[in-house]
């Protein structure tokens, strides 16, 4: 109960529109029972089987309150065409209410949907750097999407059925026990056992679903991958291997997917069955109770009310496994909703002043893991206008300290301070604008040119400013030759420019924001000469008149450097500058050695 409450909590800014949802569906429902209960005069005209005035039943008298001026009017045929009338005006509104409940229902669903995604979208960003590790995009992706639409049926849309078939089912039962309340009760006692029957299918089911959301959210990650990584798979002939794990999550899924309505589909017949149990009882006890003194209008009457029970008998019995649906799809979009936000700033917290004289990390350790240190007490300082370059094999912990100083990380034992002031005493936003942030894997949305140079805070940025960027980042020249120019649309990811036109896509971002603060990962060690030659006199016009951090992906490329840092499995093994340690003859010196040879962070 607690994810029901939990989803409904998400209608209170629609309660007005539900209200007006609820009335149509009570209207329609309403509506519904006087048509069927317009059969007896009906009938009784039609076939002549009593008087105009034959009142037997509260539903007749309820029928003779409403409408009897418009069938005791003497005239048998006059009567007839009134009933027909009023049977078609009934029908007529009824279906309007319908229509109302229907549209209305869907609107409020849609909304709820909408908030649901705002809410995710937003929660998300709130999260660190470690749940995006560890997070599928796929997974993400199919709980916004599919889980954000299935989470909120039972909130609207069903919920608003639900209580429409609850009040039919009143409605019935009222005609029937007008008609005849003994035999009635028969269906107050038969029904509980649909529901005894039913709830052994209905805890089976809620695992069940929740298995086949947790395997459509895996197709929907191995597809995003297949499709991000087509360069790898084609490069590396992996076709047959991707086509085997994609039919392997789809098996997974279609095998859930088909458990989970073997069991869904079992309710409806189960509770069809049920509730015809009870209405041939109710037939075979009217006969056996008083086979002469219901007259046929009223028989017939009871019969198709019977019948017509059927239907909202069927819907509730069938609602907790139409809610389990819905239910389990929030519960997904509630496990990440419910994670704690750890990467937002507590009210108040005072805005980054900048750097003045030095950086520093204090005996700082990093674990990913328990126990598993990424970062071993590293201790270094940056002075203001230096250019410090970290250095190291694959796994040394270089991004890792790299990622300490804007706070995506946060150290498990020491401090990272800016002019002896730990950052964590500022906010986040405030210390992360003040850097300017160019990483190995270099993000182009698929928007234009102009956007993604003028991204974030410098999204209202002219046209002449974005312009400037581009030609200190040797971007300009390319851009112009593009079909729309900078208003041209660079597709998912970048895709319609190399990889050294990506990399001056991002400097010229990073240029634009005139950070006093740089983290470099470097990205040159792919390029082909040309483009690494335009990306470094690029990276030089950034670097200028600031305090950077670079992390080196090659020895050859940070020579020039004011302090160069060397790491080995989380520790800082060597510092100095080039010359220094080269002669120190150290890591430094052997990775020198390695002539160009890309060293990954």
């Amino acid at each position: 109960m607690g994810r029901f409450r939990r989803l409904l909590a998400y209608l209170r800014p629609y309660r007005p529109l539900f209200g007006a949802c609820v009335v149509a569906a009570f209207l329609a429902a309403a509506l519904d029972g006087f048509t069927l209960a317009l059969l007896i005069p009906f009938l009784r005209l039609l076939f002549e089987t009593g008087g105009p005035g034959e009142v037997s039943t509260v539903v007749e008298r309820v029928i003779d309150l409403m409408a009897g001026r418009w069938l005791d009017t003497g005239d048998r045929t006059t009567a007839l065409r009134n009933v027909v009338l009023l049977v078609l005006a009934t029908m007529a509104v009824k279906n309007a209410a319908l229509f109302a409940t229907d549209y209305i229902g869907s609107v409020i669903r849609e909304r709820i949907a909408r908030d649901l995604r705002t809410e995710l979208h937003s929660h998300v960003h709130d999260l660190g750097l470690g749940f995006f590790q560890r997070a599928k995009t796929g997974q993400l992706v199919s709980r916004v999407v599919a889980d954000a639409d299935q989470a909120t049926g039972v909130a609207s849309n069903a919920l608003v059925a639900g209580l429409q078939n609850l009040v039919l089912l009143g409605v019935y039962l009222a005609i029937l026990f007008s008609l005849s309340w003994r035999l009635s009760l028969v269906t107050l006692v038969l029904a509980p056992l649909i529901v005894l029957v039913l709830r052994p299918i209905l805890l089976g089911l809620r695992a069940r679903i929740k298995t086949a959301l947790d395997d459509r959210g895996e197709l929907t990650a191995v597809m995003s991958e297949s499709v991000e990584g087509a360069r790898l798979v084609k490069a590396h002939g992996a076709e047959r291997y991707e086509r085997r794990r994609f039919a392997e999550a789809t098996n997974r899924y279609l095998a859930g997917v088909l458990k989970a309505r073997r069991l869904a589909a079992l309710a409806s017949p189960l509770s069809e069955t049920m509730a015809a149990a009870v209405i041939l009882l109710l037939l075979v006890g009217s006969w056996a109770a008083d086979p002469q003194g219901i007259r046929p209008e009223v028989f017939v009457t009871f019969v198709v009310v019977s019948l017509r029970l059927l239907r909202p008998v069927k819907f509730l019995a069938q609602f907790p496994a139409v809610a389990e649906h819905s239910l389990g799809a929030a519960q997904r979009l509630f496990d990440i909703i419910d994670r704690p936000a750890d990467d937002v700033d507590p009210p108040g917290s005072p805005p980054f002043p900048g750097l003045e004289r030095l950086i520093e990390f204090r005996d700082v350790w990093v674990a990913y893991e328990p126990s598993r240190w990424v970062l071993h007490g590293v201790n270094l300082t940056i002075r203001r206008g230096e250019v410090v370059a970290i250095v190291g094999p694959s796994g040394a912990g270089k991004s890792t300290l790299a990622d300490l100083l804007p706070r995506f990380l946060e150290p498990e034992r020491g401090a990272v301070l800016v002019d002896g002031v730990p950052v964590q005493h500022y906010s986040r936003r405030s210390l992360r604008r003040s850097m300017g942030i160019v990483s190995q894997q270099t993000v182009i949305f698929n928007d234009t040119v102009r956007a993604n140079i003028a991204y974030g805070e410098t999204e209202g940025a002219s046209n002449a400013t974005v312009e400037a960027a581009a030609r200190a980042a040797n971007a300009h020249d390319f851009i112009v030759k593009l079909p729309q120019g900078y208003d041209t649309v660079l597709g998912e990811r970048g895709m319609l420019l190399s990889g050294g036109e990506r990399q001056r896509i991002a400097i010229a971002r990073a240029l634009l924001r005139d950070p006093p603060i740089v983290i470099m990962d470097e990205a040159t060690s792919s390029l082909d000469p040309e483009s690494e030659r335009l990306v470094q006199e690029a990276v030089a016009r950034l670097l200028a008149n600031r305090t950077v951090l670079v992390i080196a992906h090659r020895v050859t490329t940070v020579v020039r450097a004011d302090l160069i840092v060397v790491m080995e499995h989380g520790r800082l093994v060597e510092r100095g500058r080039h010359t220094e340690l080269i002669r120190a003859g150290g890591l430094y010196q052997r990775l020198h050695a390695m002539e160009g040879v890309g060293l990954p962070g």
